[in-house]
């Protein structure tokens, strides 16, 4: 069968039947193109769903295990969502489970997912429309700012302005790439020390300051950060990836753009650094209140290092997932405090879980506002809408029910103590990676459950919500006002 053929003047010109194959990709990404305009939100919701499932058949191969085995599905399936959702929570020992192969593609994993479920869609509408046209905007907006995904006017000034996305994507690829980079260069020397292989430094370097970055919390070998416990500079490479991960990608575009005028600033990225360090703080000071003396913790390590410790722990709770103690060992009230660390998380459009910082600072702006007195919410000379607060409530109300039914029912299925079941639920929730020592043990059924919970808590309560809503309903009229009692 001839496809090409020549004509009389020389040229070369296609036959129909190499016509009709072209037009057939053609006409498939006309079909992604158009449901990029239908539902944003939909669409990133199936990117996601698309990713696990390509995740959990690379994972399920042979090859992907260290014994040659096929994974079975409920581990490989739990372990692609905790990779894709950047959570860090396993099933199996990520140290020795893992072949090389399979260790690569948690690497790409963690890395895919961390561009984020809207900014990914995004960059994936960029490639189908060969041009970043003002749906796609919409969709990369939409992670900067969820009012983005609801129908109302939105205050452009909020976050990133929409003809600053193409910048924003920019900045997203950039600032993944210089600073895993910048990190592994600056570990590589500490896992040497550490009696590393130098070949195997070589990817360990890159594997860590991914995990970091990404805020995810796997380990490449079987010992985790044990064999770092006291290399304060390798300790202090992994908080700075994971702070850097943790304020959002709007932060990091903010910075870059202004660096140290702070009055240039967006209010979004002014809430974010001031919630995320007080957060920091304030959580040291507690987990070293209460640990100082516990002997399976903090209790034998002199007084520069309980500190230190304590800082490390405060970080990686809020997201980061790596730990140098034994969780399972930490008193209960440690625990309900990293709960509580976990649950709010860090940025909005960042690799971190939870709420979000920005969430927890408006509504603490609202109850301020509401004990001194003041019409409205403001924060630094600027005025937060009534519809940013409504979105704020609407995130706290739909992750603690997530938390609760999730919680229920695990703690129904393995019978384990609820304290226990509800710090694994709120690290799966967050994306944070920590775990008592329960999820491993868990049942097939519970850790489907789990692996929802993260799915749920990664793709965002909002944007699962505007993904579930059918259409956008205006109502062109008000109903009559009456007050309910409150309190």
């Amino acid at each position: 069968m001839t496809q090409v053929s020549s004509h009389p003047d020389g040229t070369r010109r296609s036959t129909p039947i190499v016509r009709a194959l072209l037009a057939l990709p053609r006409a498939s990404w006309e079909v992604l193109r158009d449901l990029t305009t239908v539902s944003p939100a939909r669409f990133a919701v199936g990117v996601y769903l698309v990713l696990i499932t390509l995740f959990t058949v690379l994972l399920s191969l042979p090859a992907a295990s260290a014994t040659g085995q096929r994974t079975p599905f409920a581990d490989a399936l739990f372990t692609a969502i905790s990779t894709v959702c950047v959570t860090g929570l396993s099933t199996v020992d990520m140290g020795t489970h893992w072949s090389a192969f399979g260790r690569i593609v948690i690497y790409v994993g963690v890395n895919v997912g961390a561009l984020g479920v809207l900014t990914l869609a995004s960059i994936l509408g960029l490639v189908i429309s060969k041009r970043l046209g003002l749906r796609a905007k919409l969709i990369a907006a939409g992670d900067t700012n969820p009012l983005r995904m609801h129908g109302g006017p939105v205050n452009e000034g909020q976050t990133v302005r929409l003809g600053e996305v193409g910048s924003l994507l920019a900045t997203v690829a950039l600032s993944t790439l210089i600073i895993e980079a910048a990190l592994a260069v600056l570990m590589y020397p500490s896992l040497l020390v550490g009696g590393v292989d130098p070949l195997r430094a070589l990817w360990e370097a890159p594997y860590y300051s991914a995990m970091a970055f990404t805020n995810t919390g796997f380990a490449p070998n079987p010992d985790g950060l044990e064999p770092f416990q006291h290399d304060y500079f390798f300790l202090t490479m992994m908080m700075i990836g994971v702070f850097l991960g943790s304020i959002g990608f709007p932060v990091i575009y903010t910075l870059a753009r202004h660096r140290w005028h702070v009055r240039q600033w967006s209010l979004h990225a002014k809430l974010t650094i001031i919630t995320t360090v007080l957060l920091f703080v304030v959580g040291a000071a507690v987990f070293l209140a209460l640990e100082f003396d516990n002997p399976k913790t903090f209790g034998d390590r002199d007084a520069w290092d309980t500190v230190y410790q304590s800082f490390f722990l405060s970080a990686m709770t809020r997201s980061g997932g790596f730990s140098t103690v034994d969780v399972s060992s930490l008193h209960g009230s440690s625990l309900i405090v990293g709960s509580m660390l976990m649950f709010v998380g860090g940025g909005s459009a960042s690799t971190a879980g939870g709420i979000k910082v920005t969430t927890l600072a408006v509504l603490a702006l609202a109850v301020w506002s509401e004990a001194r007195g003041r019409p409205s919410v403001q924060a630094f000379g600027r005025r937060i809408p009534s519809d940013v607060q409504r979105v704020a409530l609407s995130v706290v109300a739909w992750g603690a029910t997530l938390v609760a039914v999730s919680t229920v029912t695990i703690a129904q299925m393995t019978k384990a103590p609820v304290a226990d079941v509800l710090f694994d639920v709120i690290s799966a929730f967050a994306t944070v990676g920590l775990s008592s020592g329960l999820t491993e043990a868990m049942p097939d059924p519970a850790k489907y459950v789990m692996a929802g919970t993260m799915l749920m808590g990664r793709v965002g309560t909002v944007t699962l919500a505007a993904a579930v809503a059918a259409t956008s309903r205006t109502q062109l009229y008000s109903l009559p006002v009456e007050r309910p009692i409150v309190g």
